[in-house]
């Protein structure tokens, strides 16, 4: 029967909610039952004996898994129990990571994880950098190439695509592969998958090279505005775009009478000082 009577079929007497069944308060007739519960059952496994929530972890493209397998716990036991435990932890871990590719996996990901953690990047950027280095799997990419270069090409990847400034020598920094493993992996990347990556706008570079120079807003500010004169009259088109924000930074420095080097500014943008000192000689003339 509905649910949505206010009477008794029987006695039309009123209708009362007991649980999950629907009950007349005059001749006790049950006139539905099992009601569906349509809130969350979700469990949080916190401590917290007040907090009603019933939810787990949320699912993330970072874990080979998508974050669905679970873990077993470390607790303060001694003994036997404690090798027991230990035991059974190491056998969980090896049926969680049946295959060779699942192993490459977990390990790549842990690296892209430490890779966007380090170079303060976002959660966005990481789902995204693992979803390239997977399609990289599936594409057979990684045969005879480096993880670690791939992992750190699929966050420079994603950086590029999603256009957020970040060089390759700051990546470099951080990554457990050198120049080459990184710069063969990404160009494997955008070769077969075709990632849709254009150049990035050379006023992203600004806010963070000012930073890093200890330059004023005012600076920065003078900084756009020779960027904007320089878009105006094509001196960005085919130069590196680092290179030019920082050309831009240096000679708004100068005009201000801060303190900003060539090779300063230069190291800053990972670009040689003859590099900035050709944008500086376009953006003088």
């Amino acid at each position: 029967m509905s649910t949505a009577r206010t009477a008794c079929p029987e006695c039309d007497g009123r209708l009362r909610a007991d649980g999950d069944e629907t009950v007349c308060g005059d001749c006790g007739l049950v006139v539905a039952a099992d009601r569906l519960d349509r809130g969350p059952e979700w469990r949080t496994f916190s401590d917290d004996d007040t907090d009603p929530r019933r939810t787990g972890a949320p699912l993330t493209r970072s874990r080979h898994d998508r974050g669905l397998s679970t873990e077993i716990g470390r607790s303060r036991v001694k003994g036997r129990k404690r090798k027991q435990w230990a035991r059974m932890r190491r056998q969980h871990t090896r049926a969680r990571i049946s295959t060779k590719r699942e192993r490459n996996q977990v390990y790549g990901f842990t690296e892209i994880r430490r890779l966007t953690s380090n170079q303060s990047l976002g959660d966005r950027i990481r789902d995204q950098a693992c979803s390239l280095f997977q399609s990289a799997q599936k594409e057979n990419l990684l045969r005879g190439r480096s993880i670690e270069g791939f992992a750190a090409a699929a966050v420079y990847a994603a950086c590029r695509v999603a256009g957020i400034s970040r060089t390759r020598g700051e990546l470099l920094a951080e990554a457990k592969a050198d120049e080459d493993e990184l710069r063969a992996a990404y160009d494997a990347l955008n070769r077969d998958l075709g990632l849709p990556v254009g150049p990035i706008d050379p006023v992203e570079y600004l806010p963070r090279f000012a930073s890093e120079l200890d330059l004023g807003p005012e600076v920065e500010r003078v900084a756009r505005e020779y960027l904007e004169r320089a878009r105006d009259r094509g001196i960005v088109n085919g130069r590196n775009p680092g290179g030019v924000a920082a050309a831009c930074l240096y000679a708004a420095a100068r005009d201000a009478g801060a303190d900003c080097t060539q090779a300063g500014a230069a190291a800053v943008a990972d670009v040689t000082p003859v590099t900035l000192r050709n944008s500086y000689a376009d953006l003088q003339d």
